[in-house]
């Protein structure tokens, strides 16, 4: 499994941002996937979670409010969109997901910086 980030830039606060992670080589062993962050001198975090079928979201409490992850199956690919960006959501942002047998993946990950 081979998972690329895109979607990252820099933004101004109070803007709104969608990043994509697309899934090749056998997507259809994915389970479980999710977006982490790593801002400046902090340790990576979970941003949110989304299994494979319909409902199952989780997110982080900082982030709950604005920031949705979804995904298309369909395409191997899954979203992350952030709404009101405050200068603390600044970080490197990883896709990961999971396959059937507990193997993890991550993605190289994106830069997102939120700076007026």
């Amino acid at each position: 499994v081979h998972l690329v980030e895109s979607g990252g830039g820099l933004v101004q606060p109070g803007t709104s941002l969608t990043l994509a992670c697309a899934a090749s080589g056998s997507p259809f062993r994915i389970g479980a996937m999710g977006w982490y962050r790593q801002g400046p001198g902090k340790q990576r975090e979970l941003v949110a979670t989304i299994a494979r079928g319909a409902g199952s979201e989780n997110y982080a409490d900082s982030v709950k409010d604005r920031i949705t992850i979804s995904r298309e199956n369909n395409r191997n690919t899954l979203f992350l969109q952030m709404n009101s960006l405050k200068p603390e959501d600044t970080a490197v942002y990883y896709c990961h997901a999971v396959v059937r047998d507990g193997t993890e993946y991550w993605g190289q990950g994106t830069q997102v910086i939120v700076s007026s």
